[in-house]
């Protein structure tokens, strides 16, 4: 079956989300009487995480939001990087903190990650946070999984009683997409690069999630007829180019509706960072 999938648009779409977010943010500073604050540390000077963290000072302050960088050298030891989450847990002006990963060789990201206070935790990694997504309970979720959700939403399509296949089982994006998938009502099955028949198991899947890491991993011909395809990857070939982990063009004559790489999931993930801080800023506004 040959068929011209939809293109989902995560710029545009991500414009959206920011623009709600802005009326949110205007709506505390009101009641407040301050602006939500996203405080990021970026240890050392790595080229992919200085970029990243430019773009989402960036967007924050676009919409309002006060961000702040704070910057050690790559040789920081474990302990004063620990000093500067814990000074910010403290400090009642900080509303969300996010540690940039990944941290430089030699330093423990999972005893940083789980020092940050959970109701400040706007990646959503905390173990707390992680927990409290898996009861279905209110939680702050990873930004990218949030992010695929919206795209998913934007379709139309309504995922109840809908076969979903996530490939990819990391906590940032496959777990909580497999739990994000199940509060609607989908019927989930994680899979990933061990998967044994994989191939098989993408042709059942009315929405397919890839967040393997693995450029193009994902062939045009393992896509389902009509399905809806959400590409988390972003990998860079020799040449530069930027792929996703689906093979785009094969998947595109398939697909009912797939995002795109770069231009899909990546600013939808941003756009949810700032969702993240301005729910952390109210959540502490009425939790002791």
């Amino acid at each position: 079956m040959e068929m011209q999938g939809r293109i989902l648009d995560g710029k545009s779409i991500a414009e959206k989300v920011r623009s709600e977010v802005q009326q949110q943010v205007e709506a505390f500073r009101l009641t407040s009487g301050r602006a939500p604050s996203l405080h990021v540390v970026l240890v050392g000077d790595d080229p992919a995480s200085q970029v990243y963290v430019r773009n989402k000072n960036k967007a924050a302050k676009k919409t309002g939001i006060d961000a702040v960088t704070h910057e050690l050298p790559s040789d920081t030891p474990q302990a004063q990087v620990e000093a500067v989450v814990r000074n910010l847990n403290e400090d009642a002006a900080v509303d969300g903190i996010l540690v940039q990963l990944p941290l430089p060789k030699g330093l423990n990201e999972q005893a940083v990650l789980d020092l940050i206070d959970p109701k400040k935790d706007v990646d959503g990694l905390h173990a707390v946070n992680a927990g409290l997504l898996s009861a279905g309970r209110p939680a702050l979720v990873p930004c990218t999984p949030q992010g695929c959700m919206r795209l998913l939403a934007e379709t139309g399509v309504s995922l109840q009683g809908l076969d979903a296949v996530v490939v990819g089982r990391s906590v940032l994006v496959g777990k909580p997409m497999a739990q994000l998938l199940l509060q609607q009502h989908a019927t989930v099955t994680v899979a990933h690069s061990r998967t044994r028949d994989l191939d098989a198991l993408c042709r059942r899947a009315d929405v397919l999630v890839a967040a393997v890491g693995r450029p193009r991993m994902i062939q045009g011909s393992w896509v389902k007829p009509g399905a809806i395809v959400i590409d988390v990857g972003i990998n860079r070939l020799g040449d530069g180019r930027l792929v996703g982990d689906v093979d785009f063009e094969g998947a595109m004559s398939r697909a009912r509706a797939i995002t795109p790489v770069p231009g899909g999931v990546g600013p939808m993930t941003i756009a949810y960072l700032l969702q993240n801080t301005v729910l952390a800023a109210k959540g502490r506004r009425v939790m002791p």
